[in-house]
């Protein structure tokens, strides 16, 4: 599911800031974004883009070169910022003012992507296969229906891990490595594939009985900027997917493969965690506020949800989220 940068949304609600005359609170789907005070009302549509998006240079958006013209988590006069709204006079005068309308090309609003820490992709093989899915995961503060056609279903709760994602895996006797998003070639300059080597991934795929894929969270010295401090490197599995059924295993059945095969899990943080009807988006940002189980040093990046059970969502297609620390957001300028 193609993310929604830059969309038309409703104001939903606006709220004063303690001691700011000039600025106030706007609240746009599950988003806090920091506003100029009276530039819009309770009702009002507004062009709203999310953090990570990368604007172009053009002269509506000057204000932002020193920001790179990329929007990042703030803090203003002590509230939490994510996301920047427009008015919609900044849309091209053909544009229908539909809310939920996704304006990211027309406003030529790309995805930022930090760099990758040198040296830990290699060579590229090809595209990451298409018998199995990229791992990705939607901010909750896109998905306010969700959590109300999901209510009172038991999810557990994992840490992000702050890495690389990781997918190793054995189709019909090959054996592959991948990034998030590409094949890699088998090379002694791609840390994927050390860590694979390492940890003996291979013989552990060629254990079960059929096709799988382990994809995890590659972490440790080297990766980006180790911001954990761990020592070493680590695969942190959170999927254990069956190729041929096409399906990824239960919490259970992923808990008791891994601990078979001796794998490293992500933490987890929660084991029967209920969706009531107090889960709110807010809710689960605040949740995810705290220091990791692997450096109680370290703010953790943020929480994942899934249901015990496998399960589908019309919106999402499988039902699994995340929610972003924004104290590990500010920390790191994203």
């Amino acid at each position: 599911m193609a993310r929604k940068l830059a969309s038309i949304q409703k104001v939903k609600a606006l709220s004063a800031i303690e001691g700011a005359d000039a600025i106030e609170t706007a609240t746009v789907l599950g988003w806090q974004v920091v506003t100029k005070k009276n530039e819009f009302n309770v009702g009002d549509l507004c062009v709203y883009c999310e953090i990570d998006s990368h604007l172009p240079e053009k002269p509506e958006f000057e204000f932002l070169r020193p920001r790179k013209f990329v929007i990042k988590t703030v803090r203003l006069r002590g509230q939490i910022s994510q996301g920047i709204c427009f008015p919609l006079s900044i849309l091209p005068s053909d544009t229908p003012l539909e809310e939920g309308l996704d304006v990211t090309e027309v406003l030529e609003i790309t995805k930022y992507e930090p760099p990758l820490s040198a040296g830990l992709g290699g060579q590229t093989k090809g595209y990451f296969p298409g018998f199995m899915p990229k791992t990705d995961e939607t901010r909750v503060q896109v998905l306010e229906d969700v959590l109300e056609q999901h209510r009172n279903k038991i999810f557990y709760v994992s840490e992000k891990v702050d890495g690389a994602s990781m997918t190793c895996y054995l189709k019909e006797g090959e054996f592959g490595v991948c990034s998030r998003s590409l094949e890699l070639v088998e090379s002694t300059d791609s840390l994927y594939w050390v860590c694979a080597r390492k940890l003996n991934l291979e013989n552990k795929l060629k254990s079960l009985s059929g096709d799988f894929a382990f994809q995890g969270e590659l972490a440790g010295e080297k990766i980006q900027s180790n911001r954990l401090k761990l020592k070493g490197l680590h695969f942190f599995v959170f999927n254990i997917f069956n190729i041929k059924e096409y399906r990824y295993l239960n919490y259970q059945e992923f808990r008791d493969t891994a601990n078979q095969l001796g794998l490293e899990t992500v933490p987890i943080v929660e084991e029967n965690f209920l969706l009531t009807t107090e889960i709110t988006v807010n809710y689960l940002v605040n949740y995810s506020i705290n220091k990791s189980l692997l450096n109680t040093q370290a703010w953790r990046e943020g929480i994942v949800l899934r249901p015990l059970i496998e399960a589908k969502d019309n919106y999402l297609g499988r039902l699994s989220f995340k929610a972003i620390n924004p104290e590990y957001l500010l920390k790191h300028g994203e």
